[in-house]
């Protein structure tokens, strides 16, 4: 029994596979085809450049149905990476040499004549399959124009539709959540998107909505309106956010580094001020600790620094932090070369360089 389980998955897996090959050698046709087209356009004005217009005629005629011809477009056909390609070529190149030869001028469409009527990897639009039957609604508007024939085209697939967006059903012809039907009979579905309150609806406005979408809620009227989440007595939002409105939802954001809580954006919003801020005509502005009259950065050497909120000390020009006190920074010593010199200069130029006040190094 294991046995015959395994087998059955085998010939499932070998037909799907099957199916998923005749699509893609429907594909590998077509481009052969479209190339072959391309090809033959390119070689029609073959210029031999000869200068003698009688004999250009008479070779060019020659040339126009030549083998020659043939397998300079039939070089053309595919790139050498594609396998597939190659290997199609190869084994219907006798195939391509008839239809050239023999059946060019009564059967000019190659596409058909090759790819659908001889070696049989394709179907006409609108059908599917092995025995390329007519896809769902129709071969002239498959799935009712409403959604795409799985396999259409090829012999492959299993003709079931894959509807459009809004479009639901075997068919494609019932509207899905959030759509409408305009115009309905048993061929034909036009579906038309709600309006964006209604999750069902029977109409284009809140007023035609049978089922309000999360965030909506009907009024005494009928209509689906949004419901505001901000106003509720337990705001949504945390401490540090106010509750932004929005159709059908809310979102909270984040209040002012002014703000000690807020009931919007800004600065003006704030509930209180926070730490390094202070009121001052409705809103919260930054506290200068710099300026204030308590000393914001006591000690030797040191400066302040305001920033939005508070303050920075730094050392002075020339001097930096050891041990939480402003020192004087060492200066590298000169070396015995630049000593020397400066020790060669005449007085003028080193009090040029040097002027009075420079401490020497």
């Amino acid at each position: 029994m294991q046995f015959f389980c395994k087998a059955g998955s085998l010939l499932l897996h070998s037909a799907h596979t099957n199916a998923k090959d005749l699509k893609e050698s429907c594909s590998t046709c077509r481009g052969i085809t479209d190339n072959f087209k391309k090809g033959f356009d390119k070689t029609t004005k073959k210029n031999f450049g000869g200068g003698n217009t009688a004999w250009e005629e008479r070779a060019l005629s020659k040339y126009e149905t030549s083998e020659i011809r043939l397998v300079e477009i039939l070089e053309g056909l595919c790139d050498s990476s594609n396998f597939e390609c190659n290997h199609m070529v190869e084994e219907h190149e006798e195939e391509l040499e008839t239809w050239w030869f023999k059946r060019k001028t009564k059967h000019p469409d190659l596409f058909k004549w090759f790819c659908i009527d001889t070696i049989k990897v394709c179907c006409p639009k609108g059908t599917f399959g092995p025995d390329c039957n007519g896809c769902v609604g129709g071969s002239e508007r498959p799935c009712h124009g409403n959604g795409a024939c799985d396999g259409d085209g090829t012999r492959g697939g299993h003709g079931r539709c894959s509807c459009n967006q809004g479009y639901q059903g075997e068919f494609c012809l019932d509207c899905v959540d959030g759509h409408f039907n305009v115009f309905k009979n048993d061929t034909f579905s036009v579906c038309a998107e709600c309006h964006a309150s209604c999750k069902t609806c029977t109409g284009s406005t809140n007023q035609d909505c049978g089922e309000c979408k999360p965030g909506w809620a009907k009024s005494e009227g009928g209509a689906c309106n949004d419901v505001d989440e901000c106003s509720k007595e337990s705001p949504p939002c945390g401490e540090q956010q106010y509750c932004l409105n929005t159709d059908g939802s809310y979102s909270c954001q984040a209040c002012d580094k002014a703000c000690t809580g807020c009931k919007g954006a800004g600065p003006s919003n704030c509930l209180a001020c926070a730490e390094g801020f202070k009121e001052d005509e409705g809103a919260c502005t930054d506290i200068n600790e710099c300026e204030q009259p308590d000393e914001a950065c006591p000690g030797e050497h040191r400066e302040c620094v305001n920033i939005k909120g508070s303050h920075r000390c730094i050392c002075s020009s020339k001097f930096e932090e050891k041990d939480g006190v402003c020192v004087q920074t060492e200066e590298p010593a000169a070396s015995e070369e630049s000593q020397e010199v400066l020790d060669s200069e005449p007085p003028e130029a080193a009090e040029q360089k040097y002027p009075e006040g420079h401490e020497d190094l």
